[in-house]
């Protein structure tokens, strides 16, 4: 029998018997039907988790600090015992296979305060060794991200750092205006031993708003790297020897997402702090992973109940065309023939259910969609972190279909199989 002799055969079998065939078939589609919705919620679920984490910009980079001995109650340690990020240290980084660069990251080590016309504020300074901050994973939102001497880059949140010291009760607090482009007046304080204060005056341009991150970019002003190391070094009061002193903090950036996690586990191992975003993002996938499966296996079992009714359906195709499968068998079908053609009925069924399945699967998630963005723009939402999504992923059809169509194959195999094995002579004689 020819291929195509074959499928023609089928199509015409369960042409004959619509109305069975459709009720047999709705089962498949409710099951196959669940499986696209709940895995599509929960690939919603996660996506929303993962876009939504707050103050993750780069995948691909690994925070690293000095490392402390592991405390223990009654214990004590120096600072010999510190594993500190020095010169040595961040070449040994930069040796490692998949790492892409290291960027040092300082801070200033005494106060600061800041002033523009009536306004006061204080000033979370920061520097890095390249040249261009961009390089951090941030962008600008005015301005350029490059900064020179004797100018400075602000975070999107700078304004809330301003505040009127002689702000009057009851009156409309002045707002700040837009500093882009201004002159801020800037005083770098230190304290000797006793607590007396001296003060170091600097002009600085703003020549750059950052884009809002949701991070620790947001509340942070950076100068250049240069003009950071001479403040720190008049605060000390001495030139700042960083093969003995160490670095507080570097970045490790990894030339993929990929290997960060296995970079941060070899730091980690020499002795260092290292903290990457990417674990939390690898747990929260795994977590959703496990958590599509289940609701894939909610599914399934729609499914299984379906697989039943196809298995019954069969068996009472078999009974009702026994004769018909004698007189083929009399005129030259072999078992192999009869147990395809049986078998292609079953898996039809099943892939008619799972076409179904899919596009009503496929219709459910859009009034998911519609509901979920109906309630967010209503302010039902709560926020971005609550918003209900469901994503269809590519595979996920595909997958179902084919996952559908198998379910009917092993369904009517059984049934099949008597099918294909009947005695001719026995088949004609049965009423």
């Amino acid at each position: 029998m020819r291929f195509s002799d074959l499928i023609s055969l089928i199509i015409d079998n369960l042409g004959r018997r619509k109305g069975r065939v459709l009720l047999t078939a709705i089962g498949v589609v409710i099951g196959t039907a669940a499986v696209v919705t709940l895995v599509s919620l929960g690939a919603g679920l996660q996506k929303s988790a993962t876009s939504n984490l707050w103050g993750i910009n780069d995948l691909s980079s690994i925070q690293v600090s000095p490392g402390y001995p592991k405390y223990e109650p009654g214990m004590s340690f120096n600072e010999a015992d510190i594993k500190k990020i020095t010169p040595a240290v961040i070449e040994q980084f930069k040796g490692m296979k998949g790492v892409k660069q290291v960027i040092i990251k300082d801070n200033i080590r005494g106060g600061s305060l800041l002033k523009y016309g009536k306004m006061e504020g204080w000033g979370n300074f920061n520097s890095v060794s390249v040249p261009d901050i961009k390089d951090l994973g941030i962008e600008a939102a005015q301005g350029v991200t490059v900064v020179e001497k004797g100018q400075v880059i602000l975070g999107s949140q700078y304004k809330n750092n301003f505040y009127d010291p002689n702000q009057k009760p009851g009156k409309e607090p002045e707002q700040l205006p837009d500093l882009f482009g201004k002159t801020i007046d800037v005083q770098f304080i230190k304290w000797d031993n006793e607590g007396n204060q001296t003060i170091r005056r600097a002009k600085l341009e703003v020549v750059g708003i950052l884009k809002e991150s949701r991070s620790e970019h947001d509340w942070s002003m950076y100068i250049n790297n240069d003009e950071m190391l001479k403040v720190n070094e008049w605060i000390a009061g001495k030139r700042i020897d960083f093969s003995k002193e160490g670095y507080n903090n570097v970045v490790v950036q990894a030339i993929s997402p990929d290997v960060v996690v296995e970079l941060a586990k070899q730091i980690t191992e020499l002795g260092f702090q290292a903290y990457t975003p990417q674990e939390a993002v690898e747990g929260i996938n795994s977590f959703f992973a496990i958590m599509q499966i289940v609701f894939g296996g909610v599914g399934a079992i729609a499914l299984l109940v379906a697989a039943i009714g196809i298995a019954n359906t069969m068996t009472m195709a078999i009974l009702e065309r026994t004769r018909e499968i004698g007189i083929m068998k009399a005129i030259g079908a072999t078992n192999n023939n009869i147990l395809a053609i049986f078998l292609g009925e079953a898996a039809g069924i099943g892939f008619l259910g799972g076409i179904g399945g899919v596009l009503l699967g496929w219709a459910i998630c859009a009034v998911v969609n519609a509901l979920g963005s109906s309630l967010l723009a209503s302010g039902g939402g709560g926020g971005a972190g609550t918003q209900l999504n469901a994503i269809i992923p590519l595979w996920l059809p595909i997958f179902s279909v084919a996952f559908a169509t198998v379910v009917g194959l092993i369904s009517g195999l059984f049934p099949s199989l008597n099918a294909a094995t009947m005695v001719p002579v026995d088949a004609l004689k049965y009423e």
